[in-house]
């Protein structure tokens, strides 16, 4: 190949790995976990599209590494469970390089407004 070639076949090799770098992008997971009571924590997960995930895995996990409880989102893209008495973080996993984690400090103390996902 000759000097342009490869160069226009480098900057289409990049373009390409652009493009789907974004595509990933555009389905990263998202989760937000509130206090509904003074024990009961409700996370949601969801991709920064807005769309709900049912049946995704979410995990709660112990600072120490024990994993506390392994669940899967239920039809409204919740999982419910009794705040743990160790300190804890949440881990959303929808795949390969697609997790985030709420800290037990970032769990919101229920607000004066409730989403319907927050409600009983």
């Amino acid at each position: 190949m000759h000097n342009p070639d490869r160069r226009i076949l480098r900057c289409l090799l990049s373009l390409c790995a652009a493009c789907a770098s974004l595509h990933v992008a555009a389905h990263e997971p998202v989760a937000r976990c509130v206090m509904l009571d003074t024990q009961t924590v409700r996370c949601r997960g969801a991709n920064n599209d807005g769309e709900e995930m049912p049946g995704a895995r979410m995990e709660v996990i112990a600072h120490s590494g024990e994993t506390l409880l392994d669940g899967r989102l239920d039809t409204r893209s919740t999982l419910t469970f009794k705040q743990p008495t160790q300190p804890f973080y949440v881990l959303f996993d929808i795949g390969p390089g697609l997790q985030t984690v709420v800290e037990q400090e970032e769990i919101l103390r229920s607000p004066l407004r409730r989403a319907r996902w927050m409600q009983n």
